[in-house]
């Protein structure tokens, strides 16, 4: 069984670049790069990641595939083009002539205009990622998921993954309106979900495992174990524990169930998911 990390980041620290890292979360404000994501890896037996885009430039997905280039355990690089821009399709080919460029994602959630994914310049440059065997990650809030539906329905050939099961308010242990949007979103079958970037939406200092079970349990049950896949969201998953321990929120979850199970949300479903371009194997 392989095991895929399917959500970390990599970045060079600096302040202006990365103003969402607060004072809170001073921890974050140093370097994460590969030599210091290998022996995480190691340690809990995980063979290969995803490496996802955290700032808004092309520069950013030029360095990332540069990363990835270097470093075989990256299998695949979520990056960020302007899907908005006359030039989308232009960067769209640039980037794909890289056959580890496999996704592009947008810091929705961070977007003044909550109906940003209506835009019709965004929606165009969705159109044209098929054309590539692109996917696209979805990082949105709870409020977010009727219009993600939109988007998703509109693409049906399109594949989407949800990022961090939409970011629930699992410290306040709220459940809706999340877990009906949630529904309603996984009936679309072009849809994946990452069971990532939990703990950040928990106590961080003294979160519990049993917070996440419902949680857990509602994405198991709409998204089925074929369209589920583990992510740590690492570095930023460090605010509420080791790597170790927080994928361990998961990977203790899924003992519950058969062996073919885990495989698929460890590993196969990450690796089938992204198996458009040719550097997924």
């Amino acid at each position: 069984m392989m095991l895929i990390d399917a959500h970390q980041h990599f970045w060079h620290y600096n302040p202006k670049e990365y103003g969402w890292i607060s004072d809170r979360m001073e921890k974050l404000k140093r370097d994460f790069l590969p030599a210091d994501l290998i022996p995480e890896l190691q340690a809990m037996k995980f063979e290969g990641t995803i490496a996802v885009q955290a700032r808004q430039s092309l520069e950013e997905t030029r360095w990332l595939l540069t990363l990835a280039d270097e470093n075989n355990f990256i299998k695949g690089v979520v990056g960020w083009v302007d899907l908005c821009s006359e030039e989308a399709e232009d960067q769209l080919k640039e980037f794909s002539a890289n056959s580890k460029f496999v996704g592009v994602r947008h810091v929705v959630h961070d977007e003044p205009d909550d109906r940003f994914m209506a835009r019709k310049d965004f929606r165009r440059g969705i159109s044209f990622l098929q054309k590539y065997s692109l996917t696209y990650d979805l990082l949105i809030f709870p409020k977010h998921l009727p219009l993600a539906m939109e988007l998703v329905k509109e693409f049906p050939d399109q594949p989407f993954v949800l990022d961090h099961i939409a970011k629930p308010d699992i410290k306040g242990q709220r459940r809706e309106p999340w877990a009906s949007g949630i529904r309603k979103l996984a009936q679309l079958p072009n849809v994946y979900c990452k069971l990532s970037g939990m703990v950040t939406e928990a106590d961080w200092k003294s979160w519990k495992k049993d917070d996440f079970r419902f949680y857990l349990h509602t994405v198991l049950d709409c998204f089925g174990p074929d369209r589920l896949m583990t992510g740590s969201d690492w570095p930023v998953c460090t605010l509420g524990g080791s790597y170790q321990v927080i994928l361990a929120i998961v990977t203790d979850f899924l003992k519950e169930f058969d062996l073919t199970d885990r495989q698929k949300i460890l590993g196969a479903n990450c690796l089938n998911f992204y198996k458009q371009r040719e550097s997924i194997k």
